[in-house]
Protein backbone atom coordinates (compact mmCIF):
# COMPACT_ATOMS: atom_id res chain seq x y z
CA UNK A 1 0.00 0.00 0.00
CA UNK A 2 2.81 2.55 -0.87
CA UNK A 3 1.37 5.56 -2.81
CA UNK A 4 5.15 5.77 -4.82
CA UNK A 5 4.74 5.97 -8.16
CA UNK A 6 5.99 2.77 -10.45
CA UNK A 7 9.21 2.76 -11.74
CA UNK A 8 10.26 5.92 -9.66
CA UNK A 9 13.57 4.47 -8.97
CA UNK A 10 13.78 1.56 -12.02
CA UNK A 11 16.22 0.82 -14.13
CA UNK A 12 15.09 2.91 -17.35
CA UNK A 13 13.81 5.75 -15.37
CA UNK A 14 17.52 6.69 -14.27
CA UNK A 15 18.87 6.85 -17.76
CA UNK A 16 20.98 3.76 -17.21
CA UNK A 17 18.75 1.54 -19.72
CA UNK A 18 19.40 -0.19 -22.71
CA UNK A 19 19.20 2.88 -24.85
CA UNK A 20 21.13 4.61 -23.04
CA UNK A 21 24.44 3.70 -24.18
CA UNK A 22 23.49 4.37 -27.48
CA UNK A 23 23.04 7.74 -27.21
CA UNK A 24 26.92 8.97 -26.68
CA UNK A 25 25.66 11.65 -30.01
CA UNK A 26 23.59 14.09 -28.86
CA UNK A 27 26.49 16.11 -28.18
CA UNK A 28 27.37 15.80 -31.73
CA UNK A 29 30.52 13.62 -30.86
CA UNK A 30 31.86 12.02 -33.77
CA UNK A 31 33.03 8.15 -32.88
CA UNK A 32 35.94 6.82 -34.98
CA UNK A 33 36.13 4.44 -37.69
CA UNK A 34 38.78 2.02 -38.64
CA UNK A 35 38.77 3.71 -41.73
CA UNK A 36 38.75 7.48 -40.04
CA UNK A 37 41.57 5.97 -38.52
CA UNK A 38 43.56 4.51 -41.07
CA UNK A 39 43.07 7.74 -43.26
CA UNK A 40 44.70 9.82 -40.13
CA UNK A 41 47.45 7.24 -40.14
CA UNK A 42 47.93 7.37 -43.49
CA UNK A 43 47.78 11.26 -43.82
CA UNK A 44 50.11 11.61 -40.48
CA UNK A 45 52.65 9.11 -42.16
CA UNK A 46 52.96 11.49 -45.41
CA UNK A 47 52.39 14.70 -43.69
CA UNK A 48 56.08 13.19 -42.06
CA UNK A 49 57.33 11.86 -45.02
CA UNK A 50 57.64 15.08 -47.58
CA UNK A 51 58.82 17.25 -45.49
CA UNK A 52 61.74 14.64 -44.29
CA UNK A 53 62.35 14.21 -47.64
CA UNK A 54 62.56 17.83 -48.58
CA UNK A 55 65.13 18.84 -45.98
CA UNK A 56 67.34 15.10 -46.63
CA UNK A 57 66.96 16.10 -50.55
CA UNK A 58 68.07 19.68 -50.12
CA UNK A 59 64.78 20.86 -52.28
CA UNK A 60 65.20 24.15 -51.04
CA UNK A 61 68.20 26.54 -51.11
CA UNK A 62 67.19 29.08 -48.29
CA UNK A 63 67.10 27.63 -44.49
CA UNK A 64 64.12 30.20 -44.16
CA UNK A 65 62.00 28.62 -46.92
CA UNK A 66 62.46 25.06 -46.04
CA UNK A 67 61.96 25.89 -42.21
CA UNK A 68 58.35 27.96 -43.28
CA UNK A 69 57.90 25.00 -45.23
CA UNK A 70 58.36 22.45 -42.65
CA UNK A 71 56.09 24.56 -40.01
CA UNK A 72 53.57 24.59 -42.70
CA UNK A 73 53.07 20.93 -42.55
CA UNK A 74 53.49 20.84 -38.78
CA UNK A 75 50.40 23.21 -38.69
CA UNK A 76 48.53 21.11 -41.12
CA UNK A 77 49.38 17.81 -39.32
CA UNK A 78 48.06 18.91 -35.97
CA UNK A 79 44.78 19.52 -37.32
CA UNK A 80 44.91 16.29 -38.77
CA UNK A 81 45.46 14.61 -35.01
CA UNK A 82 42.85 17.19 -34.22
CA UNK A 83 40.61 16.33 -36.44
CA UNK A 84 40.85 11.95 -36.88
CA UNK A 85 42.44 10.90 -33.69
CA UNK A 86 41.03 13.40 -30.84
CA UNK A 87 37.55 14.53 -33.09
CA UNK A 88 37.22 18.03 -32.52
CA UNK A 89 34.83 19.91 -34.50
CA UNK A 90 32.62 22.44 -33.91
CA UNK A 91 29.41 20.13 -32.99
CA UNK A 92 30.90 18.23 -30.56
CA UNK A 93 30.39 18.93 -26.80
CA UNK A 94 28.16 22.37 -28.15
CA UNK A 95 31.41 23.89 -29.35
CA UNK A 96 33.15 24.27 -26.31
CA UNK A 97 35.78 21.90 -27.42
CA UNK A 98 36.70 23.87 -30.05
CA UNK A 99 36.32 27.33 -27.80
CA UNK A 100 39.03 25.49 -25.83
CA UNK A 101 41.26 25.09 -28.59
CA UNK A 102 40.89 28.45 -29.97
CA UNK A 103 41.64 29.78 -27.06
CA UNK A 104 44.68 27.66 -26.20
CA UNK A 105 46.16 28.44 -29.62
CA UNK A 106 45.40 32.33 -29.20
CA UNK A 107 47.66 32.09 -25.67
CA UNK A 108 50.12 29.76 -27.28
CA UNK A 109 50.27 32.59 -29.96
CA UNK A 110 50.62 35.75 -27.80
CA UNK A 111 53.49 33.84 -25.59
CA UNK A 112 55.39 32.52 -28.68
CA UNK A 113 55.44 36.26 -30.30
CA UNK A 114 55.74 37.83 -26.76
CA UNK A 115 59.17 35.42 -26.36
CA UNK A 116 60.66 36.58 -29.80
CA UNK A 117 59.62 39.91 -29.78
CA UNK A 118 61.50 40.30 -26.59
CA UNK A 119 64.36 38.07 -27.31
CA UNK A 120 64.89 40.32 -30.59
CA UNK A 121 64.93 43.49 -28.81
CA UNK A 122 67.30 41.99 -26.04
CA UNK A 123 69.54 40.69 -28.89
CA UNK A 124 69.20 44.53 -30.80
CA UNK A 125 69.98 46.39 -27.93
CA UNK A 126 72.60 44.80 -26.31
CA UNK A 127 75.23 46.81 -25.91
CA UNK A 128 78.67 45.02 -27.86
CA UNK A 129 81.19 43.44 -25.12
CA UNK A 130 84.70 43.82 -26.14
CA UNK A 131 86.34 40.22 -25.90
CA UNK A 132 88.72 39.64 -23.12
CA UNK A 133 91.85 37.42 -22.80
CA UNK A 134 92.05 36.48 -19.23
CA UNK A 135 94.23 34.06 -19.64
CA UNK A 136 97.97 36.89 -20.40
CA UNK A 137 98.64 39.41 -17.81
CA UNK A 138 98.65 43.00 -19.79
CA UNK A 139 102.63 44.64 -19.80
CA UNK A 140 102.73 48.05 -18.45
CA UNK A 141 103.15 49.05 -21.92
CA UNK A 142 99.55 48.01 -23.04
CA UNK A 143 98.06 49.48 -19.72
CA UNK A 144 99.50 53.14 -20.35
CA UNK A 145 98.07 52.68 -24.40
CA UNK A 146 94.48 52.02 -22.83
CA UNK A 147 94.55 55.50 -20.86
Amino acid sequence: MSSAPPAAHGHDAAGHGHDAHHDHDEHGASHGTFGGYLAGFLLSILLTAIPFWLIMGDVFRSPTTAAIVVLVFAAIQIVVHMVYFLHMNSKSESGWTMLALIFTVVVVVITLAGSFWVMHHLNANMMPMAPHDDTMPMSPEGMRQMR
